[in-house]
């Protein structure tokens, strides 16, 4: 048995009665094993990881003594792998590649991906679902559904979790009918399931800043697909305006969602059983994590009209001013040159009637 020195205290409390498993997406420098450290260390009831190297296509394996090591620190620390870990897959991988030979490259990463969260007895395993690139849409869907089925027959138990974007066009899962479509393709329905990105959710132009609207995506996504597939929440502010399809992350309460939707999920029943993950931008320091789970522990059984809550959404929002100022007047930019290119197209098309 690997003999582990166990830290005696951490940055951040963890706190157990909290009604939801909120956690973060963290470091695996120096061993996969530190992964539950770094959790540790900011409080985490769930947590996030790379399971090899995001920039490369191939990573030596685990050794043994790290995988047992992991295994110890799960048990000693009450982490369920199966439930409370949601590892992130590589960005290269992009299972409806129209081009067959980089397809068959992206699937062996991800085999290796699900082999190793095999390894470390994890239970789930978050992707981008990929794009189709220069190639036919639901052409790509059926690609991407026949990869995973595969996946799910070369592996035992592992879940496959598709996280939809805030992309458009080629860019796979931005609307929540393409995560519909390759579910409805999926043989075994037990092992697949989805993870939605609070700030991709906006980007693509699901408006989700008030308990109504926040309420009204779930039911849409129920309906669509089903609540029990949803397996994950990535948590995250939007530096970009509803609807501008970019995926930039920002600290909670300081985009363009603000604060408010994130004490709705923080007081949210049908979100309890789920890893709840941030993915805001910390930089190099992991305990603005630490402090982020506080603020959504300190959000659960908040009130909209609550005097603190009020000052705190304030406080955040103005933090956040420059950048959504700037952001605005990229979006606007973009708007105002797309409308002027199509009144150009569309001159062109009366010119060439009038001929």
């Amino acid at each position: 048995m690997v003999k582990t020195k166990i830290p005696t205290s951490f940055k951040f409390d963890r706190i157990k009665t909290s009604n939801y498993n909120f956690g973060a997406h963290i470091s695996t420098a120096g061993g996969i094993s530190n992964a539950i450290y770094n959790a540790m260390d900011i409080g985490a009831n769930s947590f996030a990881l790379f399971l090899k190297s995001p920039r490369k296509w191939v990573s030596p394996m685990y050794k043994d003594e790290e995988v047992e090591k992991f295994h110890q620190l799960c048990e000693k620390f009450n982490y369920n792998p199966k439930t409370d870990i949601l590892p992130h897959g590589s960005y290269f991988i992009n299972l409806g590649n129209p081009d067959p030979e980089k397809e068959a490259k992206a699937y062996e990463s991800f085999i290796d991906d699900l082999k190793r969260c095999e390894i470390l007895g994890i239970g789930l395993y978050n992707f981008h679902p990929g794009s189709s690139l220069d190639g036919d849409h639901k052409e790509s869907l059926v690609t991407l559904a026949k990869n995973i089925n595969n996946a799910i027959k070369d592996t035992s138990f592992v879940k496959i979790v598709i996280e939809n974007m805030a992309g458009h066009g080629n860019l796979i899962g931005s609307n929540l009918q393409d995560i519909k479509d390759v579910i409805d393709m999926i043989e075994n329905k037990d092992r697949v399931g989805v993870c939605l990105d609070t700030c991709h959710s906006f980007a693509a132009g699901y408006d989700i800043t008030t308990k109504e609207k926040f309420d009204a995506f779930l039911d849409e996504f129920d309906q669509l697909i089903g609540m029990k597939y949803l397996s994950g929440i990535h948590l995250n502010d939007s530096k970009a305006p509803l609807g501008a399809n970019r995926d930039l992350h920002q600290k909670l309460g300081q985009g363009f969602l603000g604060l408010e939707i994130f004490r709705v999920i923080a007081n949210c029943e049908k979100l309890k059983n789920v890893p709840i993950i941030l993915e805001t931008p910390v930089g190099k320091d992991d305990s603005v994590y630490g402090e982020e789970i506080k603020l959504l522990e300190w959000l659960e059984g908040k009130s909209i009209d609550d005097e603190e809550f009020i000052a705190k959404k304030e406080e955040l929002w103005k933090l956040g001013e420059k950048d959504r100022k700037e952001q605005l007047e990229k979006f606007e930019d973009k708007v105002k040159k797309k409308r002027k290119a199509e009144k150009g197209q569309d001159i062109t098309k009366i010119i060439k009637k009038t001929k």
